[in-house]
Formats: structure tokens, sequence, C-alpha cells
């Protein structure tokens, strides 16, 4: 059975890229969050792992700045970060994608991709550089392997994998740091979950570190390279999330006793 010092750490990085220390969050007397603490590093999958109500997606809201933590601390690159808003954590690279995926249907794939930070043409009066949109949001479709009909296709006649894959490659045009991904396959079919996964594993190898919540532990097993679970608000522990962890982290989501192989 794998313990936290026997876990794979990413040979690229000997230092954490992102610490989070004895978060706490309560909302009125409901403790969401009771004392986690995670790391992340570089070129690393981590999957976030938890039943209905653990606090995933509280922690992952604190760690995007929607929400302040109201104990412990984050750290980026060893600095104390203040998250005030989702401006400041994009500030200082961190996108996320969540499950709604905050695409504007009546809008092409090229608006969606920048909208909110279109770029604008340099001696003009605010019109918009959409060559260069266009020629980016071309550049990491084509990095990052993921096909649609056109870029002037609108997002509501996209499949949801397709629309699933427009808001990673969003995220990671913007991110120079760390993607949180909520439940990015939910509601997918068999193929399009594939090509969400496919696209998942590649985002390491583009210098981008992945924060992945699911509740799928096949899928974690494919793309993670740890699990941490957390359970009623807390970290219970984490696991390499391979075929010999698996009836462990089980027990460590659903509270049973772990059984021996």
């Amino acid at each position: 059975m794998s313990t936290p010092s026997e876990l794979r750490k990413p040979a690229t990085s000997a230092e954490p890229l992102l610490r989070v220390r004895e978060a706490e969050k309560r909302f009125g007397a409901v403790v969401a969050l009771d004392g986690v603490s995670l790391d992340l590093y570089r070129g690393e999958v981590l999957a976030v792992l938890g039943d209905n109500g653990a606090g995933k997606s509280t922690l992952m809201k604190c760690i995007s700045g929607s929400q302040r933590l109201d104990g412990g601390a984050i750290e980026l690159e060893g600095r104390p970060l203040s998250l005030r808003s989702p401006h400041d954590a994009r500030r200082h690279g961190v996108e996320t994608v969540y499950q709604d995926l905050a695409l504007f249907d009546n809008l092409d794939v090229e608006a969606n991709f920048f909208a909110g930070r279109e770029l604008v043409a340099k001696r003009t009066l605010g019109w918009l550089n959409k060559k260069q949109m266009r020629r980016n949001a071309l550049s990491v479709l084509e990095r990052l392997e993921v096909s649609i009909p056109s870029l002037q296709t609108p997002v509501g006649l996209l499949s949801g994998g397709q629309r699933q894959a427009i808001a990673v490659v969003r995220a990671v045009n913007f991110a120079s740091r760390i993607v949180i991904l909520d439940e990015p396959t939910a509601a997918l079919g068999v193929r399009e979950t594939r090509n969400v996964l496919r696209l998942v594993k590649r985002l390491p190898e583009q210098g981008i570190s992945v924060i992945l919540v699911s509740h799928n532990l096949d899928q974690v097993a494919e793309v993670a390279d740890r699990a941490v679970v957390i359970r009623r608000g807390r970290r219970i522990g984490e696991a390499r999330p391979d075929a010999a962890n698996h009836d462990h982290i089980v027990s460590m989501i659903v509270g049973a006793p772990s059984v021996a192989g």
C-alpha cells in the first residue's frame, strides 16, 4: 500500500508550486473546510477526491479566488497568495473550469475564447484585433490537438465533449501555472470523455499543472499522479491512484475500514 512518503513526485520539481496550509472555511455553523492542506507540484496532475459535500468544490473556489478562506494560507512558488477575486487568481496564472463551463452558446468559438479578455489592435480607437485572436485560438487548439468544425461555429451547436474541450483550452490559453478542472467529464459520453482525458494528460507537457476534481476513480487513475481525499471538510489522506490503491482510496472516501488485499 502506498504511503505519502512513497508517492511519486514529478522529477521536474523539488518544491511545491502551490501549497495550501490548514485551510478553513465556514458558512454560518457549517464547517466546509477544517484544516485542509495539500501540495501541487510543477508538471503534475493532482486529483482531489471526495463524496458530495466533502468540501472539494469549496476548496477549489478558495484557490481560484471565488471565495476567501476564513483561516489558513495559500502559497504560490513559496510566496503568500492573497486572493480576493477570480481576477487575482488569473493574474497569478491560475484558471478554473467549472462544471457549468461558463460558455456563451450564442457566441462562436473565437468569441468565447476571448470573452472579457479581447485583444485590441494597436494604433486604433478600440477596434478588436480579430486576426491576432484567431491566430492565438488556432495555435492553442492545434497545440493540444483539439478538433472543432470552425472558429465561427456557435458554441451552442457543439457536442458536449467539444464544449468541454473549448472551456479547457480557453483556460490553458490564459493560464501560466495552474488549471483547476471541476468534474470535467460529467455528463459526457464515452468517446467525448476519452477526448477530454487525453487533453488533460497533455496539459503538463504545456507547462501547466492540473488540479482535477472528480468522482470517477478509473478516470483519475488514467491521468493523475496523486490523489488527495477529503471527507467532511477534512483531509483524510493521499495515495497513488492505481489498481493497488483502489480499495484504500474508496475506503478513505466513504469512511469505511480499508480492505487488505
